[in-house]
C-alpha cells in the first residue's frame, strides 16, 4: 500500500455522483451570486439627489478594517471570552474556507495540470493546521451555544414598546439557533467524516490530524472501520457537502450575511461619525429611498448582539427606543420592499424622540452601525414634514428669535460678568489670545454662572489675554441639530462664523463640550476659518495651564471624588484623561464609576432631551420588562456614585451636566451625601481663590 500522505479528494465516488456535486455547487454558488446582486441592486436604489458613496473614505478606511476585523477590537470591547470564542469560530471558519479552495485548486486545476502537490509535507501540515482550525470553530460555536441557552438579557427579543411584534421578529431565536446549529454540524460532521476516512485502514500518517485520528482509533474500538467505515464515510460525505452548500447559498439570506456586511459597514464607516452629523440629505429620512447606500448597508449589518440595546440609557430609563429594534425593523421594511412613510408605519416618533444622542450604541455596536446619525435623520424628516417633539417647538422659536434656548434677550448673555471685579475684553473689538465661546447654559443658567465667573478668574490670575463675545455670540447649535432642526442649525453656524470671521484670536475655548464638538468638527466644514485643532475645552486648557507653571494648585484639597465623563466631550471627542489629571492635581483622589471613559453613563440631556418633557408617556413603555427601569439617567448615575462609598464630590466639566445633575442629586436624596462639583469650581479652590463650601 502507498504510504505517502495524501488522500483522494472523491474517494470512491463514480464520475455520475462528481458531476451530482459539480451541478450542485454551482446552484449553490450561483444562488449566491444572485443573492449578492439582489443586495447591491437594494444599496444603489434610491440614493439622494447629491449623495455618493465616498470610495475615497472606503479606499482610507480598509486598512482601519483590517486591523479591526483581524484583531477583534470592537468585538473584545467589554466581554475578552466573547471576543476570543468569536475568533475561534472566525478563523476556524476562515482556515477551513482556506483548505476547501487548496483542494479545489488542486483538483481542479494542478492535477488537471499534471501538477499536484497536495501531498508530503505539505499534506500533514495542511491536516494538522485545519484540524486545530476546526476545534478551535467548534469550541467557539459550543461556547455562545452554552451563552444563549443561559438566556442572556441583551439576547431577548422583547420590544421596549407596545407595538405588535412581526412575524419576522417572531422568527429571531429560531433563525439564531438555525445558524449555529448549522456552523456546528459542518463543524461536527467534518471531524466525524475525517474520522471515519481514517478508521477505514489507519494510515500512520494521519495522525497530522490529531482530533480525526483519536476519533478514528475510537470508532476501530467499537468495530467501525473497513467496509463499515467506508460505507458511513460515503453517506456523511454527501450530508455534510450538501449542507456545506446550502450554507454557502443561504449566506445573502441569513444572518451569515454579517460575514461581508459587517467588515463592509467598517470600512464605510464615518471617521468622524456622530461628532460630525451628515450634511446630506438635510431633509432628512423619510422614506427607505431616502437612505444613504452606508445606512442601508447597516440595517444588514446588525447581527443582533443587543450591545446597543443594553448600553441604551433611553431603555434603561423606561423609554421606547431600543438602537436594535429601531435597526432590526428598518432592516424588515427593507427587506419586505416597503415603499411607505417610516414614521409612524414602521418607528413611533416617539421612539425618535427619546434617544439622547449620546453615541454610547454607535461606540459598543461590533460592526460599526451608525445608529446615532440613522435616528437624527429620522428626525429630521419629522422636523421637516412640521412634526418635531412637541416641546421643542418653542425652543427652535427662541433659538430663531433670541440666538439662545433661553428665550432671553440677547443682552443678558454677558450679565455674568457683572459680578466679576475686573472687565473682560470684547473679543470683536480688540485681538485676544483666546476667544471664549461660553455658550448658553454656562451663561444664563444661574447655577452654571457661579462656574463661569470661577473660570474667568481662573484665566485671569493666569494671565490669559481672553475676550468674549458679548451679545454677538449665539448658541452654537450642537443640541438644535441633534434635536434635527438643520435649517436653524445652518442660520446659526452662519452667523456664529460670520461674527468670529471678523474677531482676530489663536484658539477658541469653551466649557461646554456640545459647543466644543461642533466648533471642533462641524463648523470647520460650514465654511469657518479655522481648523478644528485650535478648538480647546477648558478641562484641557486649565491643565495646559497648570503644567506650564502659570496656575499652582498652593491649597491641595484632599478630597474624595468620582468623575462623570461628558458624552460629548469622552465618547464623542476621546478627552478622557485631561480632567482626570487636573483633578488630581487639585489633590483630589478619583474613584471611578463603573461605567466610565467611552463606557459612561448619558446625563440625559442630550440631543435635545434638556428640553423635552419627562417622562415619555407610558403608553409606550412596557412596565411588565424587568429590564426596564423608571428612573431617569441622571438619578442612576448618582446612585451609582453612591454606591461607591463615601464621596466628598460628583466632578462634571459641562454646563448641562451642572443642570442636570444638580436636579438629581436633590430628587434623589442624596444632597446631603455628596456635592456637585463643576471642574472650574474646583481648580478655584485649588488654586486658592475660593474655599470650599
Amino acid at each position: 500500500m502507498d504510504n505517502t500522505p495524501t488522500r483522494t479528494v472523491f474517494q470512491g465516488m463514480a464520475p455520475w455522483e462528481c458531476m451530482v456535486f459539480y451541478g450542485l455547487s454551482l446552484v449553490s454558488v450561483g444562488l449566491f451570486i444572485w443573492g449578492c446582486y439582489r443586495l447591491m441592486r437594494r444599496y444603489r436604489t434610491g440614493r439622494p439627489r447629491g449623495a455618493k458613496l465616498d470610495i475615497r473614505r472606503v479606499l482610507r478606511g480598509t486598512g482601519r478594517t483590517l486591523r479591526i476585523v483581524l484583531t477583534h477590537a470592537w468585538i473584545r470591547r467589554g466581554s475578552g471570552a466573547v471576543g476570543l470564542a468569536h475568533a475561534g469560530v472566525f478563523y476556524g471558519f476562515l482556515a477551513l474556507f482556506a483548505g476547501t479552495v487548496i483542494l479545489t485548486i488542486e483538483e481542479d486545476i494542478a492535477v488537471p495540470l499534471g501538477w499536484g502537490f497536495w501531498h508530503g509535507r505539505f499534506y500533514e501540515w495542511y491536516s494538522l493546521l485545519l484540524d486545530i482550525a476546526g476545534a478551535a470553530m467548534l469550541a467557539g460555536l459550543i461556547y455562545f451555544g452554552l451563552r444563549r441557552a443561559r438566556g442572556l438579557a441583551r439576547l431577548d427579543y422583547a420590544r421596549v414598546d407596545n407595538r405588535p411584534v412581526s412575524p419576522a421578529r417572531a422568527r429571531y431565536k429560531f433563525d439564531d439557533w438555525v445558524f449555529l446549529w448549522a456552523l456546528l454540524y459542518i463543524g461536527a460532521t467534518g471531524f466525524l467524516l475525517g474520522a471515519l476516512r481514517i478508521a477505514i485502514d489507519l494510515p500512520s500518517f494521519e495522525v497530522w490530524s490529531p482530533i480525526a485520528y483519536l476519533f478514528a482509533m475510537l470508532l476501530r474500538a467499537v468495530g467501525i472501520s473497513g467496509h463499515v467505515a467506508d460505507m458511513l464515510r460515503t453517506v456523511t460525505w454527501w450530508f455534510h457537502g450538501v449542507v456545506c452548500l446550502g450554507f454557502i447559498a443561504s449566506i445573502p439570506f441569513t444572518k451569515a450575511l454579517h460575514i461581508f456586511t459587517g467588515p463592509t459597514a467598517v470600512a464605510v464607516r464615518d471617521e468622524n461619525v456622530s461628532r460630525k452629523l451628515p450634511d446630506e440629505p438635510q431633509t432628512g429620512y423619510a422614506f427607505l429611498a431616502d437612505f444613504l447606500p452606508g445606512h442601508k448597508l447597516d440595517l444588514d449589518a446588525c447581527t443582533k448582539c443587543g450591545r446597543c440595546h443594553e448600553v441604551c440609557p433611553a431603555r434603561s430609563s423606561g423609554m421606547p427606543l431600543s438602537p436594535r429594534d429601531v435597526v432590526l425593523d428598518l432592516r424588515e421594511a427593507q427587506k419586505q420592499g416597503f415603499g411607505g412613510a417610516l414614521v409612524p408605519e414602521i418607528v413611533a416618533p416617539e421612539t425618535l424622540w427619546s434617544c439622547m444622542q449620546c453615541n454610547a450604541c454607535v461606540a459598543v455596536c461590533p460592526v460599526g452601525i451608525e445608529q446615532v446619525p440613522i435616528i437624527n435623520l429620522l428626525r429630521r424628516g419629522l422636523v421637516e414634514a412640521g412634526q418635531p417633539e412637541t416641546s421643542l417647538q418653542p425652543v427652535f422659536q427662541a433659538v430663531q428669535t433670541t440666538g439662545n434656548s433661553f428665550g432671553e434677550s440677547r443682552r443678558k448673555r454677558a450679565r455674568w460678568t457683572k459680578e466679576l471685579d475686573f472687565e473682560v475684553l470684547d473679543a470683536r473689538k480688540q485681538p485676544v489670545d483666546v476667544l471664549w465661546f461660553v455658550g448658553d447654559y454656562a451663561s444664563m443658567d444661574q447655577r452654571n454662572q457661579r462656574n463661569t465667573r470661577a473660570l474667568a478668574q481662573i484665566l485671569t490670575t493666569a494671565g490669559v489675554n481672553f475676550g468674549i463675545l458679548y451679545e454677538s455670540e449665539q448658541t452654537a447649535g450642537n443640541d438644535v441639530r441633534r434635536a434635527a432642526e438643520e435649517g436653524l442649525f445652518r442660520s446659526l453656524a452662519a452667523e456664529n462664523i460670520k461674527t468670529l470671521a471678523k474677531c482676530t484670536f489663536n484658539r477658541i475655548l469653551t466649557s461646554d463640550p456640545h459647543s466644543y464638538n461642533t466648533l471642533r468638527n462641524e463648523y470647520p466644514g460650514l465654511g469657518a476659518n479655522w481648523s478644528g485643532d485650535r478648538v480647546v475645552h477648558h478641562s484641557a486648557f486649565l491643565l495646559e495651564l497648570m503644567e506650564g507653571g502659570r496656575l499652582i494648585a498652593s491649597n491641595p484639597l484632599g478630597r474624595r471624588a468620582t468623575y462623570h465623563d461628558p458624552c460629548a466631550l469622552g465618547r464623542y471627542n476621546g478627552i478622557f484623561e485631561q480632567p482626570r489629571e487636573l483633578i488630581r492635581r487639585c489633590g483630589v483622589e478619583i474613584v471611578e464609576m463603573p461605567r466610565n471613559r467611552s463606557d459612561s453613563f448619558c446625563c440625559g440631556a442630550g440631543g435635545g432631551r434638556i428640553w423635552m418633557k419627562e417622562p415619555v408617556p407610558v403608553a409606550f413603555v412596557k412596565k411588565e420588562d424587568a429590564q426596564i427601569g423608571s428612573a431617569r439617567p441622571s438619578v442612576q448615575r448618582i446612585d451609582e456614585a453612591i454606591g461607591l462609598g463615601s464621596l466628598d464630590y460628583f466632578i462634571v466639566a459641562c454646563p448641562k451636566d451642572v443642570a442636570m445633575y444638580d436636579d438629581a442629586i436633590k430628587t434623589s436624596g442624596h444632597a446631603e451625601h455628596i456635592q456637585l462639583k463643576e471642574i472650574s469650581e474646583l481648580v478655584s479652590e485649588a488654586i486658592g481663590l475660593a474655599s470650599s463650601r
